[in-house]
């Protein structure tokens, strides 16, 4: 049944939003090779995708980039989804978030989705159909506080989204951006605790300063992204592209 699907990957499928979106594409059939920095952590992913293979690449390195995708290419053919789930969180006072951190935020959020594009598109151009998705946030569409850097690169992602949608607007491939809200995931956990670690605060109230900015009053769900994922990727959506895809209950509207 996999053969008629296209082969997907997802960097940063080893974990979180990334994660939950190579096991709805496992689920659909599709061939899926995930992409990470952390083999043990792609190792553990593996045990909960059938099938599927993975790859050690960081995305911010345009020759590990390639190697890895020709390497996956071998494995299960052209690429026809593209999932640019890799991304890094990192937060600080715009007065004191030093250049090394707007680097490290810049190659991995946007040149990592610039990277793994360039490499899949002339052998997606040649496909039936084709899927570029990238993982933004949020806050590619406004501010946050303390998180000048993050929100910059993330506001480049969709940028880049809307300009290479309209390139490809006249071939079979489509370019997306998820915009979800807080997500459940190891990035808020681990915000959390620095929260409750730094000021002394109890774990309810520090998940808190999350939930409220959405109107619902929680957490968004990864595989809540994932569904939204499996949409986008359908024939069914084929006049959807440049789009910003806002999974978040309401925070933005």
């Amino acid at each position: 049944m996999s053969a008629a699907k296209p082969h997907a990957v997802v960097t940063g499928g080893g974990s979180g939003i990334g994660l939950a979106i190579a096991k709805a594409l496992a689920a659909a059939w599709h061939p899926v090779t995930i992409m990470g920095r952390n083999e043990d952590r792609l190792a553990s992913a593996l045990r909960e995708l059938p099938g599927a293979t993975a790859a050690r690449c960081d995305v911010a390195n345009a020759a590990s980039v390639e190697a890895a995708l020709a390497a996956a290419a071998e494995r299960h053919g052209p690429v026809g989804i593209l999932v640019n789930a890799a991304g890094v969180a990192r937060t600080a006072p715009f007065a004191t978030s030093a250049d090394a951190l707007w680097d490290e935020m810049w190659r991995i959020n946007v040149l990592g989705a610039v990277h793994t594009s360039r490499a899949v598109l002339p052998a997606m151009r040649g496909l039936e159909m084709g899927r570029i998705i990238n993982v933004a946030s949020t806050a590619a569409l406004k501010g946050y506080a303390y998180a000048s850097a993050y929100a910059a690169t993330k506001h480049a992602l969709l940028g880049l989204t809307r300009s290479l949608a309209l390139e490809l607007a006249k071939t079979a491939i489509t370019v997306n951006a998820l915009c979800p809200g807080y997500t459940d995931t190891d990035i808020i956990r681990d915000a959390v605790a620095n929260i409750v670690a730094k000021t002394g605060r109890s774990e309810e109230d520090a998940l808190a300063a999350f939930t409220a900015a959405n109107p619902q009053g929680r957490l968004i769900a990864p595989e809540e992204v994932a569904a939204t994922l499996s949409w986008l990727v359908s024939p069914a959506a084929r006049s959807i592209t440049g789009q910003a895809i806002i999974v978040a209950g309401g925070e933005i509207m």
